[in-house]
């Protein structure tokens, strides 16, 4: 590339170089000024006041690719929290305004919102833990270890090898078993609204 036409790096350094010799040199400032203003540069005037060097560009890192996003269809979801209504009326009691019940009546519909979520999850989904070992287990990440798998919390310095204890093992579904989905069913309708006769 020319120097009529410097990279945008190139271009970098030069501006961070132009900005502490500015400020280290009033010739060259004054130079600066005239040429903002239009006005040459006479050979002399440039002998007289030389040029702070320019700083070396510093290597740049490799850039890594962005990550490609997909978008995640909403159907599975609505379909899952239709799941927990119908079996655990999951809705019904988180939309519920539990303000005037006691704590005794709200433990018990938790319990059966909570057997109802679980037999849905058990039905549809395989989950298991993330990490084998016990929670408060003192383990040993090395580097390269799968940051979607692991997050590390606490006082997080240095890098891998981690050492740690078990706060929580995670979870991780293995098999999803979601009904299928006829070509006219609306998956917004969690639940269809009834209507006694």
């Amino acid at each position: 590339m020319s120097d009529s036409n410097p990279s945008f790096v190139r271009r970098i350094s030069l501006a961070v170089g132009t900005f502490f010799g500015i400020l280290g040199n009033g010739d060259f400032a004054a130079d600066v000024l005239r040429l903002r203003n239009g006005e040459k540069i006479g050979t002399a005037a440039a002998a007289a006041a030389p040029v702070a060097p320019t700083p070396a560009p510093a290597p740049q890192p490799k850039p890594q690719p962005a990550p490609v996003l997909k978008e995640a269809s909403p159907d599975a979801a609505l379909q899952l929290l239709g799941l927990l209504q119908r079996d655990a009326r999951f809705i019904d009691f988180v939309e519920e305004d539990i303000k005037a019940y006691s704590d005794a009546d709200i433990g018990a519909a938790a319990r059966l919102v909570h057997e109802g979520c679980r037999t849905t999850l058990r039905e549809h989904f395989t989950i298991r833990p993330v990490r084998d070992e016990a929670e408060g287990s003192r383990v040993t990440l090395p580097a390269g270890f799968d940051a979607s798998s692991v997050r590390l919390t606490g006082n997080v310095v240095g890098s891998a090898p981690f050492s740690g204890s078990i706060s929580h093992r995670g979870w991780r579904v293995d098999e999803v078993r979601l009904p299928k989905l006829a070509d006219g069913h609306n998956a917004k309708v969690i639940a269809p609204a009834e209507v006694e006769l």
